[in-house]
């Protein structure tokens, strides 16, 4: 009887901690594959193989349909069908004496190009030759670079480096990053054709802006969301807030929220856009604290704060549906926690140890 009391309020967890509307969760993992987990099921279903190795960063293109994944073992991007779960795409860029590095990027509408920041390692006799990151065309066909350029001097920093947010634009032209300016490039030359200076943002009152994480899970066209730092121009204090970046127009719209902590993993937005939420972490090592904020988009401002226990590195995701929120990555597991009451329902064991490369959610 006890044990069969113990299972059934594991079993009752389990149950309450299923997001309302199940989706396809695609996580990478140690060594060299990518899990399917069912939301529904709270289960791995299944494994991809990535022939080209490890994986560091996914993709899933605006329609859903692909998901571009790039691996760091043989510079490698394999593409993945969400319908079929298949692997339909598959390369390495590195041969016997030319080696890349890049971490991320954008494939373009067609899904016919992929577009990064890459550097190149030539051999020689006795040594690799090592070249500046560059802007770097992939053409996802041929698999193979087809195009570089040299970044600007005044860009190798201000860009974002590898770790940028990349967007291209709806008619495949240009080639957004997202750093500490944000670089427009136009795609036919891989020129920068404007530079918006986050340092001093002209009309807002503030300076020193700083894009975080793009929002995967905002899927708005046109429109890049994201958290930022800013702060005042006269005694320096330092802010967070919420920046929309309109594609089209290249207009920003700047809304501070509160007193900027020391670090946020991202945002996640509820499907109706109305709520938000961000983990906030301070201090370090033993005083490292961490605390899910939830935002009403509405008002821009913060309605709840839930402290929850470290861990030392993780990623922050959200169901589809916006009910659940997944702290995940650099372990074994996924912990759920319930969005509205911001407490842990439950603990997912994946059975391998994941990456950084992120979560990708389908329906």
């Amino acid at each position: 009887m006890p044990t069969f009391r113990t299972l059934f309020a594991a079993g009752l967890a389990a149950l309450a901690a299923l997001p309302a509307s199940a989706a396809t969760l695609f996580m990478g993992s140690y060594p060299d594959q990518l899990l399917i987990f069912d939301e529904g099921k709270a289960a791995v279903t299944g494994k991809i193989k990535l022939d080209t190795g490890l994986p560091t960063s996914m993709l899933l293109s605006d329609d859903g349909k692909r998901i571009y994944v790039t691996t760091i073992t043989t510079s490698g991007i394999e593409v993945i069908d969400t319908a079929t779960r298949k692997v339909v795409n598959k390369f390495s860029l590195n041969d016997g004496v030319t080696r890349y590095r890049f971490w991320g990027g954008a494939a373009d509408p067609t899904g016919r190009y992929f577009y990064t920041v890459i550097t190149r390692f030539d051999k020689e006799v006795d040594r690799y030759k090592v070249s500046k990151p560059m802007y770097g065309v992939i053409d996802l066909k041929l698999q193979k670079v087809v195009r570089t350029a040299e970044i600007d001097k005044e860009d190798e920093k201000a860009g974002g480096g590898y770790r940028a947010a990349y967007k291209v634009s709806q008619d495949g032209k240009y080639l957004y990053l997202f750093g500490d300016k944000v670089l427009i490039l136009n795609l036919a030359d891989l020129k920068v054709i404007d530079r918006i200076d986050l340092a001093k943002p002209e009309g807002t009152g503030l300076e020193n802006v700083g894009f975080g994480g793009a929002i995967d899970t905002i899927r708005t066209p046109g429109q890049f969301v994201s958290l930022f730092n800013a702060a005042d121009p006269y005694i320096h204090n330092k802010m967070f807030g919420l920046a929309r970046f309109d594609l089209n127009s290249r207009q920003f719209d700047f809304t501070p929220i509160g007193p900027a902590p020391d670090n946020m993993a991202g945002l996640q937005m509820t499907p109706d856009g109305k709520q938000a939420y961000t983990v906030v972490t301070n201090g370090k090592l033993g005083n490292k604290r961490c605390e899910f904020w939830h935002m009403d988009m509405t008002t821009n401002a913060v309605v709840d704060k839930a402290e929850f226990p470290c861990r030392s590195r993780f990623r922050f995701g959200m169901s589809m549906d916006g009910t659940k929120l997944y702290i995940y990555g650099a372990s074994y597991d996924v912990e759920v926690y319930d969005a509205r009451t911001l407490k842990l329902e439950a603990t997912w064991d994946l059975g391998n140890d994941t990456t950084g490369a992120g979560m990708v959610a389908v329906e």
